[in-house]
């Protein structure tokens, strides 16, 4: 496994499933309108039942960028962060809503006392971002966020794809070059 430490934190690459984790927390590629979808959300609330949806209908819209908490149903965590990523159109501000959307979610975990959480890779799927691109942010927020005062003692990115794993694994070697 690639895993990268940071004070008290580690920073994981896995390949999987996200809906077979087992952290305290895993987070949602969400739509704004918490609508459930196809791939990441798709998956989360077809394993974690109809608990997801319910809760999500009352919380009602996620601003893009933003990140909003569930329970976990049937999966094995205990909540689920519903994280909005933007859709890619090549913009500045794209970077700066995947950025929030990330960081906004391990607030969310911190905010909670968490200890353990997983990410699946937010925005590359139906919302076109550049994997590399977007490995590139996930990790440097993670990073960030391992640098300051946080109860996160693991961060995990669950890599569904080989391309996703791989892309991954070449930014988390860029990140610890500037490990500080």
């Amino acid at each position: 496994m690639d895993e990268l430490r940071i004070g008290a934190t580690t920073i994981a690459l896995e390949p999987g499933d996200i809906t077979r984790v087992h952290a305290e927390a895993i987070v949602n590629a969400a739509n704004a309108h918490l609508a459930g979808g196809g791939g990441v959300d798709g998956a989360i609330h077809r394993a974690g039942g109809p608990s997801i949806m319910e809760e999500c209908r009352r919380i009602g819209a996620c601003k893009t960028g933003g990140a909003v908490l569930t329970g976990a149903g049937n999966l094995p965590s205990r909540y689920v962060i519903h994280a909005v990523a933007p859709r890619y159109a090549g913009r500045p501000r794209d970077g700066e809503l995947l950025r929030s959307a990330y960081g906004t979610a391990l607030d969310v975990a911190c905010k909670l006392g968490l200890r353990t959480i997983a990410f699946p890779s937010l925005g590359t799927g139906a919302y076109g971002y550049p994997i590399d691109e977007a490995a590139d942010i996930a990790l440097s927020t993670a990073r960030g966020h391992a640098l300051g005062e946080t109860t996160l003692e693991r961060i995990t990115f669950v890599l569904f794809s080989e391309r996703d794993l791989a892309a991954f694994r070449a930014a988390l070697g860029r990140a610890s070059v500037h490990k500080g």
